[in-house]
């Protein structure tokens, strides 16, 4: 029996088994698309699945009987009687009973439940909940937010707890008022949960890394531990963040304000020239921020070498020490660009950007990784429980597929299990700048594992780290807060350490953090998916440039190349033939006219459909396909299959 939780980037049903007895966290099951003309799964309902594995901890799913026809609720738009439902796989629309409305207008986004079926016409709902108006500014996210089961509201006790926080007390705790560190943050960030040091001593750098002391208000079993915990991490969307904590600490205790006194665990390391780690500590302090910094104003003030009161140059010099190691382990470096949608003060799209990716911002997450690295040691060195951050190199399946794609581009990987990241970091550094990197860069991406949560230590593939941990934003997620409480634990540092059951609960924990972690990354992405679509909207009919971002026998994906919105191009489409869908060399080719389609490939695409409630979008290929005898017939044979 499997229960529908949410939904993947193309909008298929995704689930878990309701009732899983075996070792390990229950696997993930990707549920294939319902037939034509049954609607498709909804969060909440439970069938009886058909499993296939397809890699580790993960299997394909195919519904044989549905325990209920009708999904727990409905998500979507009222329209005059009926609703339209947000779910781009839903094709069956929902009819609303006279006096079952509670009040909707046109245009609004409703919540709604099923209501018995007579077994004609368009399934009966009855609408429990009003959201606000499509196409208003909050409509996207809210979209988004429910479809995905993310809480908004806080209890009432968590509230509470958080209104009676106040500052720390300096008794106790390691003066760090005296250390100019700083924050560096996006310019609308408004959370600042790590501050920054750095100074030459002996033959290298002293790093300080500060980090808020959320453990201090969120204790084990409180009203916050059991919010933070079931949130899991902060989710956050081009117009609203949906946080972790309530704003009493996210934005006011917890967050390291310039010239306030908050309190801090901080990680001191000592590193060579080469960026080689000579020595740390940890400890609990409290600490003044010197300043807020942006950066873009960091990166500004480098380039210039403007000189000022903090010490950013040194700041600079140790991240190349830093750097210099990263590429001495040799780590998987991934060239994969991404955009930032911008609102303007309506909440509609007025922009798609790409989005920077300064020396400052690399300066930040290497002295992040850093601290991080020295937190997994240290527990280990202390013999306590930790949650680490894990990711499994590719799974022998993705291995042989990836190798078998690279000898198209005449590219040995080393043979069996002695595969490093410095390996396929070779790789895409022998593609970089010609006409191939983009796909390989993407094939690379997909060969990749997912990185988890996990109390049991098999390194990081892609950092090439033998142990890792997240130790450095416990504002927003649940992951480091545990790692806090260890440290202080092992360490002694007084209140908010980990209990004594809690090594009982560390699978459990580990397994429920990771699914949200991925639930949020669905639903941010849902949401930009629909502030593209609206974004795209009004374009239907105009020609992009593209490429082709995934294929399938069922047609290919594109992505478009100004705005980074994605789309499909059905199979129906594409001129009749009989199609060959190749899934080692990513191709789809027809037989007979030998048109193929290949991952990576550029291609013109004319815009078909734009739904902002669904997301979806539907393109027509413009450039290089016949455009007679175009038919809604296609056959498909997946070659070995």
């Amino acid at each position: 029996m499997v229960q529908i939780t949410g939904t993947d980037p193309d909008g298929d049903a995704i689930g878990r088994p309701v009732h899983w007895q075996a070792d390990g966290p229950p696997p993930l099951i990707l549920m294939a698309p319902e037939p034509r003309g049954r609607p498709a799964l909804a969060p909440g309902e439970r069938v009886l699945a058909r499993l296939r594995r397809i890699g580790p901890g993960r299997y394909e799913g195919r519904t044989v009987k549905r325990l209920a026809d009708t999904p727990a609720r409905i998500l979507g738009v009222y329209r005059a009687g009926r609703i339209v439902p947000t779910n781009r796989r839903a094709k069956a629309e929902w009819t609303v009973p006279a006096g079952a409305d509670g009040g909707a207008v046109a245009g609004e986004i409703v919540l709604a439940e099923p209501l018995p079926s007579t077994g004609y016409g368009l399934k009966p709902a009855r609408v429990i909940e009003r959201l606000g108006r499509m196409g208003d500014a909050r409509s996207v996210s809210l979209i988004a937010i429910h479809t995905h089961d993310i809480r908004t509201e806080f209890a009432p006790e968590a509230l509470a707890e958080a209104r009676r926080a106040r500052g720390v007390a300096a008794r106790g705790r390691e003066d760090l008022r005296g250390l100019p560190l700083v924050t560096i943050d996006g310019a609308d960030a408004r959370d600042f949960d790590d501050a920054v040091f750095a100074e030459p001593a002996e033959d290298g750098f002293r790093l300080v890394v500060a980090i808020a002391d959320v453990a201090h208000y969120v204790r084990p079993g409180a009203a916050l531990d059991h919010e933070a915990r079931t949130r899991g991490n902060s989710c956050y969307f081009p117009d609203r963040v949906v946080p972790m904590l309530p704003e009493a600490l996210s934005n006011n205790w917890c967050s390291l304000r310039p010239g306030e006194d908050r309190g801090c665990l901080f990680a001191e390391v000592r590193i060579d020239a080469e960026g080689r780690r000579r020595g740390y500590r940890f400890g609990r302090g409290i600490m003044r921020s010197a300043a807020r910094l942006t950066y873009e104003a960091v990166q500004d003030a480098h380039d210039a070498a403007t000189p000022g009161a903090l010490p950013l140059a040194d700041l600079y010099a140790a991240f190349r020490a830093l750097l210099h190691a990263r590429h001495a382990r040799g780590t998987l470096e991934l060239d994969l660009p991404e955009r930032q949608v911008v609102l303007d003060d309506a909440g509609r799209v007025a922009a798609v950007i790409p989005r920077p990716r300064l020396d400052s911002h690399r300066l930040i997450e290497e002295f992040m990784v850093l601290a991080n690295i020295c937190a997994a040691e240290e527990l280990e060195r202390l013999r306590q429980p930790c949650v680490y951050r894990v990711h499994a190199p590719p799974s022998d399946e993705k291995l042989a597929g990836l190798r078998d794609f690279l000898r198209g581009f005449d590219i040995v990987l080393p043979a069996g299990r002695d595969l490093r990241p410095r390996d396929l970091d070779h790789v895409l550094r022998r593609v970089a700048g010609t006409e191939h990197a983009a796909l390989v860069n993407e094939v690379m991406l997909r060969s990749q594992s997912q990185a988890a949560y996990s109390p049991d230590n098999i390194g990081h593939f892609g950092l090439a780290l033998p142990r890792y941990a997240h130790f450095t934003s416990p504002i927003r997620r649940y992951a480091d807060l545990l790692v806090h409480r260890a440290l202080i634990r092992g360490l002694d540092l007084g209140a908010g350490a980990l209990p004594d059951d809690a090594p009982g609960h560390m699978e459990a924990d580990a397994e429920h953090i990771t699914a949200t972690e991925r639930r949020a990354a669905l639903a941010e992405r849902d949401a930009i998916d629909r502030y593209l679509a609206a974004f795209m909207a009004d374009k239907v009919g105009a020609v992009f440039a593209a490429r082709i971002s995934g294929v399938t026998r069922f047609g290919v994906f594109v992505t478009i190349a100004e705005s980074g919105a994605s789309g499909l191009v059905p199979l129906a489409s594409l001129p009749d033939d009989f199609w060959m869908h190749d899934d080692v060399a990513h191709t789809l080719s027809g037989r007979r006219t030998r048109i193929s389609f290949r991952l990576g490939q550029e291609v013109e695409v004319r815009l078909a459909e734009a739904s902002p409630v669904t997301g979806g979008l539907v393109f027509h290929i413009h450039q290089g396909v016949p455009r007679h005898r175009r038919r809604a017939r296609a056959e498909v044979r997946s070659p070995g299959r």
